[in-house]
């Protein structure tokens, strides 16, 4: 047997009204087209859904049986459609986005300002974490985005798009001040303790090809957890790290941090981001993405 589902919907709004005169005022229809449909429904059900008379219409046991059914049906695609409307108007839905430390500080940590301003609805779970970690968390499915340090081999499932390019420094505290005013070269700086973070991450990958492609090796001899630990351990002396020279211009002009001018500089890298271009994306992700490239 096959029901034509609408005949649903209507019985619902029969068996709220009590009346099918007012029903048809709230479908907007004609009385004599839900009368019709109801009877239809009644004939393919084999039973009886209302008592009529000239008071209105009441349910039968077996109508009130099936009241229960439907209305619970009926609220729930309600209730659906509410919340893709407010998801679709930014009203509220959620946004998951996983980030790099130099990514969330240099960039994204502003776009999510200006979202947050405009669509306070929207809930939004950051995680702050080295590149593989967010990149894994993205093909996961964890995350819609990832925005990450690049470079970094993603895989053709992924599509990145460059944000913005930047310079990274080596930076000490006092106690390396002379070679701060002095300068040094990439095999003087090979021989002094060097605070970076560990195996793993992007981060440690760049500086080893780096320091390698010059006859240099590296090694790390205070590994950081997180980039924000670096300035702090390079400013009590545990030794020298590369910090963007941006986010480390604030200390460097309170004379907390020096600058180590070096002899080769330290090729750019990029910010970029990362997505699953075979997702599906909602419309909080299509204006998070546009705000994040800079389209609006």
């Amino acid at each position: 047997m096959t029901i034509n589902y609408d005949y649903y919907r209507i019985f619902y709004v029969v068996a709220q009204c009590r009346s099918f005169t007012r029903a048809a005022e709230v479908l907007q229809n004609n009385q004599p087209n839900i009368t019709r449909c109801m009877k239809n429904l009644e004939q393919e059900l084999g039973c009886k859904l209302f008592h009529r008379s000239n008071k209105g219409i009441t349910l039968t046991p077996e109508g009130q049986r099936f009241y229960r059914r439907v209305a619970a049906a009926v609220e729930q695609l309600q209730q659906g459609e509410e919340e893709i409307r407010r998801d679709g108007s930014l009203e509220s839905g959620s946004l998951s986005i996983s980030a790099s430390e130099a990514a969330l500080h240099m960039i994204l940590l502003d776009k999510l300002s200006a979202f947050r301003a405009r669509y306070p609805g929207v809930h939004l779970r950051i995680t702050n974490e080295t590149t593989p970690q967010a990149i894994e968390r993205l093909r996961s499915g964890e995350s819609d985005f990832a925005v990450i340090t690049a470079p970094l081999l993603t895989g053709r499932s992924l599509q990145q798009t460059e944000l913005l390019r930047f310079a990274e420094i080596p930076v000490c505290g006092p106690a390396y001040s002379e070679m701060a005013a002095h300068g040094c070269t990439l095999a003087e700086l090979a021989r002094c303790p060097l605070v970076c973070l560990g195996e793993g991450t992007s981060t440690y990958a760049f500086y080893q090809s780096f320091f390698n492609a010059h006859g240099q090796p590296f090694r790390v001899d205070v590994e950081a957890a997180t980039m924000d630990q670096i300035l702090p351990m390079v400013e009590h002396g545990l030794g020298i790290g590369f910090y963007p020279a941006k986010l480390a211009a604030p200390r460097i002009g309170r004379g907390e941090l020096f600058c180590i001018p070096l002899e080769l500089p330290v090729p750019e890298r990029a910010i970029s981001l990362v997505e699953d271009a075979a997702r599906p994306r909602s419309t909080a992700m299509k204006t998070m993405r546009e705000m994040i490239c800079g389209k609006e």
